[in-house]
């Protein structure tokens, strides 16, 4: 903070009482450092630093470190502070518009011996409160009048907009020296002030700190006795070349020529050392001058902190405050009549608050340290929720891992003697023509998938697709009740839809969606391999959910319907997206579940016969890894979710990635955040514990872009967690963790299956467009970037473009049913 500083060694005791033991060393900083390159002052810090430590024999300790950084500053984190300009005579270059922080951390590493943590950077003020605060907890306040002078104070965080959050408080250094330097103090500056800042380091900065600091105030006096001097009016007009040069006068003549028994006494003493011989009317007079500019300083002081009180006085809303302010500085210590000026002139300006000041004995040093302290606990907490985080956050070559694993799976997957052993299952669909244009007339699609789904009416002509829709809810006692129950409940919603739209009577073709792991035979017939998405309904695992429909159809008996197709959901999106994209050959659904499909070459397909055209394969890629060759990147959030579905071991891949699961991974990571002390007071509740609690709609709420650190705090709050503004920092960071390793891993199922076909057509280059579907993709504020630059990444001689499914994969149900139509002339 000026041309000595020291380096503190500061022990807390850990029985309890936390009582402070400090040893400390002074250095100095000479002039051509201060004015230097700033590799050179950092590395005499450096070197001050280790000489330090080796004195106290702490050097093989690894030691944290605060430093004290007493120049305008804007910092970014606790330890992350680039210099704005320097002040108070130091002018080293190449330090400002730098991280003062990593250029000591530099320095420490040039000089290869000093085992320490750089952890935080504090303004001396805001060490100067600390310290007094350690002692008085009603410290709120700092002040530093010395070589400079500056501020800060305890600001309600609700009125902080430079950062996220509004609850509690957050120290604000208010760098008060450059008050004026917009010109706001111009009407109250002197000749004298005006000449001081023209000769100074940093003309036309730091306005309000040449008026007030000790750096100054003794030139001011110099400059007001050359005036005098030179009309006559003190030393018989004798200008001395010893009173002609700048800095010859310092604040410390100052401070001990207001001493009340010796002031005039000093004052000849010193006059007479330059050069003057002085009356004892020349010393008086001197004497009063040296008065009025402190006299001033301290006024000055006064309205700054007056300011500062009165605006913790409104933020609290009180009618009367009571305060305490840390002071520091030699001018504040040494001037024998400045302390007691400021606080009158504070008790003047401010007469219903009582204000306390308290000398900071320890200087800065100790608060600093006691920031570091909390620092220290802060880095240690960090490192903890970096190494649960750890595993979440995959790394390129470990996407590049996945990506080669699922290329294996599928091609195991696709061939008839090894189709058994791959946990991706390449089921052929039948899909293989695509439409001409020539299709027309009126559909139906049933879009079966989730807790909700669709019944339309899709009409075509003439390349046009006009569609009605109404979405029907599926009860959790229909979902997980008998076979019989959920399709007799499809039908009758199928019925309903008729009813309201005149269609009772009339046979049309129906395509059904169907989102579930089927085994298909024919275009119109599915065998249902295994329940997925929260779906158990008894009576229907290997059997033809095509008959089932019918079945219920039947029995109904008023019902006229023709199911001529059963579509996957991915096909569905594939087709629907084709319709507007010719080159859309792959179909994506990212919602409550995930799966792919994409048009293969028949010819690699070994569970078919005929090697000529193409058709489209339903991966079936949620099940990926259930064989356990994605073991490397399931995490023990990932098993605790998986342990506690209603299909344990199954559609491993899914519950990394799907909206079904996301928000369950991130409470059981909050849980153990919870239980480790970080969150949430270290407080579990009953809510926390509640499995599903966490939907993964709060992610794609939580982690937008507008969404402030108050909006997530009442998502919280909704959900029963009594949360602070640090733990919706911590939530939304989770969030975002969980979320981006689903998008990674799903880019990574993607870049797999646009390199089979780019080489399964033998090109140097491939370009397709992949149809997508799902809430996820849709709803979440950066799933969709995510994928798009993963793919980007390990597949760069693809490219690849994503389209949003506009009408879901009902309608290509519908587009899938009208091509069968006209192939096979129904």
């Amino acid at each position: 903070g000026g041309s000595k500083f020291r380096v503190i060694q500061v022990k807390v005791s850990e029985d309890g009482k936390q009582s402070v033991q400090m040893t400390s060393e002074i250095s100095t900083v000479p002039e051509d450092v201060m004015l230097g390159a700033g590799t050179q002052l950092f590395d005499h810090i450096t070197e001050c630093l280790s000489q330090f430590l080796e004195k106290y024999h702490i050097k093989e300790k690894r030691l944290p470190l605060g430093f004290t950084f007493s120049f305008p500053c804007e910092q970014t984190d606790l330890d992350k502070s680039t210099l704005i300009s320097w002040t108070k005579g130091f002018r080293c270059s190449g330090v400002e518009g730098k991280d003062v922080v990593q250029l000591l951390r530099d320095a420490i590493h040039r000089h290869g011996d000093c085992n320490v943590d750089v952890l935080a950077i504090v303004n001396d003020t805001v060490g100067t409160m600390m310290s007094c605060g350690y002692h008085e907890r009603s410290c709120e306040i700092g002040l530093v009048v010395g070589k400079g002078t500056n501020a800060c104070y305890m600001e309600e965080m609700q009125n902080v907009e430079l950062v996220e959050g509004d609850e509690g408080r957050m120290c604000i250094n208010v760098e008060w020296g450059a008050f004026g330097d917009d010109g706001a103090l111009a009407h109250i500056q002197t000749e004298f002030d005006q000449q001081v800042d023209k000769e100074s380091l940093n003309s036309g900065k730091q306005c309000f700190e040449k008026m007030i600091s000790g750096m100054y105030m003794g030139e001011i006096v110099r400059l007001i006795l050359v005036k005098l001097a030179s009309q006559g009016l003190l030393f018989q007009g004798i200008v001395t070349p010893g009173l002609l040069t700048k800095g010859k006068f310092e604040t410390k003549e100052i401070s001990a020529i207001e001493e009340d028994t010796y002031g005039v006494v000093k004052a000849k003493q010193f006059l007479s050392l330059l050069g003057l011989q002085p009356s004892d009317q020349d010393c008086a007079l001197v004497q009063h001058i040296c008065s009025i500019v402190s006299t001033r300083s301290a006024n000055l002081c006064a309205a700054g902190l007056a300011a500062i009180i009165t605006r913790i006085q409104r933020n609290k809303g009180l009618g009367a405050l009571k305060t305490t302010v840390g002071v520091e500085g030699t001018v504040y210590r040494k001037h024998p009549k400045f302390s007691e000026r400021l606080q009158k002139a504070v008790t003047l300006l401010v007469p219903s608050c009582e204000v306390r000041f308290i000398l900071s004995e320890d200087g800065s040093g100790k608060g600093t340290a006691m920031v570091t302290a909390v620092a220290h606990r802060l880095a240690a907490q960090r490192q903890k929720i970096d190494r649960m985080l750890a595993p979440l956050k995959l790394s390129q070559e470990e996407l590049k891992a996945v990506q080669g694993k699922l290329r294996r799976e599928m091609t195991l997957g696709l061939q008839k003697d090894t189709h058994h052993t791959s946990s991706v299952r390449m089921l052929p669909t039948f899909v293989s023509a695509t439409l001409d244009g020539s299709e027309s007339g009126d559909f139906l699609a049933l879009d079966l998938g989730g807790t909700n789904f669709r019944v339309l009416l899709v009409q075509i002509n003439n390349s046009e697709v006009k569609i009605q829709s109404e979405i029907y809810n599926l009860p959790v006692q229909v979902i997980q009740g008998t076979g019989t129950q959920l399709f007799d409940h499809i039908v009758e919603c199928i019925v309903d839809f008729q009813q309201k739209r005149g269609l009772l009577g009339k046979r049309l073709p129906l395509g059904f969606t169907f989102s579930f792991p089927c085994r298909q035979t024919s275009l119109d017939q599915g065998i249902l391999i295994r329940w997925t998405k929260g779906f158990n309904a008894s009576g229907c695992v290997g059997q033809d959910v095509v008959k089932l429909l019918r079945d219920a159809i039947q029995r109904k008996q008023s019902v006229n319907l023709d199911v001529v197709t059963i579509v996957n959901d991915t096909v569905g999106t594939m087709m629907s997206c084709a319709f507007k994209d010719p080159r859309c050959e792959i179909g994506l659904i990212v919602g409550t579940g995930s799966n792919a499909c994409y048009m293969e070459e028949m010819r690699n397909v070994g569970l078919l016969e005929g090697d000529e055209g193409r058709m489209c394969v339903n991966m079936e890629w949620g099940a990926f890894g259930d064989n356990g060759c994605l073991d490397a990147v399931f995490t023990q959030y990932d098993t605790l979710v998986d342990a506690n579905s209603i299909n344990p071991g199954k559609q491993r891949y899914e519950k990394m990635i799907s909206g079904m699961y996301l928000g369950e991974i991130v409470r059981n990571i909050l849980l153990e955040l919870t239980a480790d002390g970080i969150l949430f007071r270290g407080q579990i509740s009953e809510r926390l514990c509640t499995k599903d609690i966490f939907q993964t709609k709060f992610l794609s709420d939580i982690e937008r872009d507008s969404m402030g650190l108050l909006q997530v705090r009442a998502i919280l709050t909704d959900l029963g967690l009594d949360s602070t503004c640090d733990d919706s920092i911590m939530v939304k960071e989770v969030c975002q963790v969980v979320s981006q390793r689903a998008a990674q891993l799903c880019g990574a199922g993607i870049a797999a299956v646009v390199e089979k076909i780019r080489e399964n057509r033998a090109l140097n280059s491939l370009s397709i467009t992949v149809g997508v579907d799902g809430t996820l993709y849709k709803l979440h504020p950066h799933f969709a970037g995510v994928i798009q630059e993963t793919v980007r990444m390990l597949a760069p001689r693809c490219c690849v473009t994503f389209l949003l499914s506009e009408d879901g994969s009902g309608k290509g149900a519908a587009l899938v049913t009208a091509v069968a139509c006209r192939v096979f002339g129904k």
